[in-house]
């Protein structure tokens, strides 16, 4: 009896490679018979306003609304008012942070995350103005009109019980070595097109980098349709089981599902098309390699891994992402990525994160992503989020923690 042939990961890393993409395709179209039809009861077609490409988009601002002279008094008067509650901030909400004009319009912009274009930039905070609490303060007050749900950012800690709520998007090369960092969100690399965890990602700009680090999205959606006509097969992958890495979890070294979920048109909600992924789950990223007892990724997986970066930057809008702005966008339509950057001493690139959900205007969560938005949401106190004025550590690989993963990879 021949011996079961053990599948080897892909030539495949966290940066895409145009070329491997290239001569990837030529291989398989050459060597496989690949599908031509789409799985059954994927539309040929989609056609909504979440279907857009970047040229159409660039140029124009009609996505960013500029602070008045009047929201800004509004946010003035709501942060002092918050402040003299006295309370954790996990208290703020609409009702402790009231905003009226304003809060009317960034009701509007949620519905337009949920069901127009899916992102928009709101212009104007003064950052100079405030501390960093306060700035804290204002980002997630202002941001419970857009989602009034924030979620968890990491475990709860066993500890006091609190989880963080927000992040720091900042390089922290210069305080680890690159040899210790998991995620790219840690450095001045480029990312790669993906998606985060949850409804809507949202980044506050406390100051921009000397050079780069320009944001970009695109419209899955527009992916979607160019693949369907070109390479359905590719989205037959999309659907199909995907080994994403626990990075070394004893208890779950894997978890097994697919990136794309379609939901039809219903009495309740017009049809739905969701990409939930990242990359480095299949290509790992410096200090967090890919494992190497789990299932490889295919080749078809790393085609289509490629695909969707590849089509993503072709069709991307790149944003005017400056001081002060706030980013939010529908995280299950819409895939963002950042170009690598350049720090200077007196303009190192500094972004906060919510991960939000507008219990309004929510879609309906795929139940194959159920329990991951059970860990970003559910039963979240007010009293257990905590916001960190400074970085906290995500993604950082002690060096005895490398050492021994390097020996286990010896074994």
């Amino acid at each position: 009896m021949a011996a079961a042939q053990v599948q080897t990961q892909p030539d495949i890393q966290y940066h895409p490679d145009y070329n491997k993409f290239l001569d990837r395709g030529k291989r398989r179209l050459e060597r496989e018979v690949l599908s031509k039809d789409l799985p059954c009861g994927l539309p040929q077609q989609l056609s909504s306003s979440f279907v857009w490409a970047g040229d159409d988009i660039q140029g124009r601002d009609d996505w960013v609304i500029a602070l008045t002279a009047r929201h800004l008094e509004e946010i003035d008067r709501a942060l002092n008012q918050f402040k003299e509650l006295n309370k954790p901030y996990g208290y703020i909400n609409r009702r402790t942070f009231p905003l009226s004009s304003l809060g009317s319009l960034l009701r509007d912009s949620s519905r337009e995350l949920h069901f127009g274009r899916g992102f928009f930039v709101l212009r104007g905070i003064p950052v100079d103005k405030y501390t960093t609490e306060e700035n804290i303060i204002i980002y997630a007050g202002v941001s419970s009109y857009v989602g009034d749900l924030r979620g968890r950012q990491e475990r709860r800690n066993t500890t006091d019980g609190k989880s963080a709520v927000l992040s720091h998007i900042k390089d922290l090369t210069g305080t680890y070595s690159r040899e210790t960092i998991g995620g790219p969100a840690s450095t001045n690399d480029k990312q790669v097109f993906h998606t985060d965890s949850g409804d809507i990602v949202s980044l506050f700009c406390l100051q921009e980098a000397a050079e780069g680090g320009e944001s970009q999205l695109a419209s899955i959606w527009q992916v979607y349709n160019i693949l369907a006509e070109s390479r359905p097969d590719l989205i037959q992958t999309l659907t199909e089981e995907w080994p994403f890495d626990g990075f070394n979890n004893p208890d779950r070294p894997y978890t097994s599902r697919p990136l794309l979920y379609y939901q039809p048109a219903s009495p309740i909600a017009p049809e739905r098309l969701i990409v939930q992924y990242a990359r480095r789950y299949f290509t790992g990223f410096l200090a967090q390699p890919r494992s190497r007892d789990i299932p490889a990724i295919t080749e078809a997986q790393a085609e289509a891994l490629d695909a969707l970066h590849f089509l993503g930057e072709k069709h991307s809008v790149q944003l005017d992402f400056r001081k002060g702005d706030i980013q939010y966008v529908n995280n299950l339509a819409i895939f963002h990525a950042r170009k690598g950057f350049v720090n200077a001493p007196d303009k190192q690139r500094h972004l906060l994160r919510l991960w939000l959900r507008d219990s309004e205007y929510a879609w309906e969560t795929p139940i194959q992503l159920q329990d991951r938005w059970d860990e970003i949401y559910k039963e979240l106190s007010e009293e257990e989020q905590r916001f960190p004025l400074e970085p906290t550590l995500r993604n950082v690989i002690s060096p005895n923690a490398r050492k021994d993963l390097a020996l286990s990879r010896l074994q």
